[in-house]
């Protein structure tokens, strides 16, 4: 079985990454056509909700196991991790609308270097100077994929924008989420790394449901309404973020959160060839470059593991 583990966390990695560049496909759609960043925000929780909640019932009944025992640290991880990826998807959801999104973006990206110190802090978690090796590389990758499509690098003065600043912010709080999901799932009594994943996501976007359920009740009239009506396109939001969600989960279960998000940042080719091909864009030679630093790294990261 520990054979296995490296293998399937790998698998669930890629997996994660094909969901969540389908979902923020779908909610750039709805925050640019039909919903605030919140109300897009709360789309991919209200919509997973029912989802995730079956797929725990039929697990469950299907390994024939009762619901694992959680305490005081499982609900203090999730409640940290649900809230930090709500304000980060609402800065995510904010950098749609913004003239310099690709500088936003980019400053985004360095979440998996803020994973490695969160998981530090967090966990007690480091890792070795070959993956450190894999992450940096993969970086820079990042950074050659990122920049504007008349191939301008990025500037220093650029972090004084507001993309950068979201770009930022997002990448602390989804590494503080990432790292807290693993803390949480790994607080659960059983071995089964599978229904550790479901009982912490279920656990979690109920949290984040009734958080951005009350938030808009108070702050934003009008935009659940709003959700209920654009459940056409929600409705399949609903389903990517469940799929990719769980396979999150399941990979910061079994591996580091800094390793699985190094892996994760195939999504940026995934999102690059999703431009190319729905939306007929031309890749420059700079992106060329940038996917293939990536590619080596993320090769990297796999071999050195």
């Amino acid at each position: 079985m520990r054979v296995l583990l490296p293998e399937l966390w790998i698998l669930v990695t890629l997996a994660a990454a094909a969901f969540q560049t389908v979902r923020f496909m779908l909610q750039k759609y709805l925050a640019t056509a039909t919903l605030s960043a919140g109300g897009a925000t709360f789309s991919r929780f209200i919509y997973s909700l029912p989802f995730i909640l079956a797929l725990l019932a039929l697990y469950l009944s299907a390994s024939g196991v009762a619901l694992p025992a959680t305490g005081l640290r499982f609900w203090g991880f999730g409640l940290l991790g649900a809230t930090s990826q709500i304000l980060a998807t609402v800065c995510v959801v904010l950098l749609f609308n913004e003239r310099n999104f690709a500088v936003g973006i980019t400053f985004k990206k360095t979440e998996v270097i803020q994973t490695v110190l969160v998981g530090w802090l967090l966990l007690g978690e480091g890792v070795s100077a070959p993956g450190f090796g894999a992450i940096a590389l993969g970086i820079f990758g990042l950074l050659l994929l990122s920049g504007d499509k008349a191939g301008a690098a990025i500037r220093l003065s650029d972090l004084g924008n507001r993309a950068a600043g979201l770009g930022i912010a997002s990448g602390v709080l989804f590494a503080f989420s990432a790292v807290s999901y693993r803390g949480a799932s790994l607080a659960i009594a059983a071995d089964d790394p599978v229904l550790r994943a479901i009982v912490t996501l279920a656990a979690v976007v109920t949290m984040q449901t009734a958080i951005m359920l009350i938030w808009l009740r108070l702050r934003e009239p009008g935009q659940i309404s709003a959700v209920w009506g654009a459940w056409r396109v929600a409705l399949w939001i609903g389903l990517t973020s469940m799929g990719g969600s769980l396979c999150w989960f399941i990979a910061f279960t079994l591996q580091n959160a800094a390793y699985v998000k190094a892996l994760g940042q195939v999504e940026l080719i995934l999102s690059v060839a999703a431009s190319t091909l729905f939306f007929r864009e031309r890749i420059s030679g700079r992106e060329w470059a940038g996917m293939a630093v990536l590619l080596v790294s993320i090769l990297m990261l796999v071999l050195v593991i």
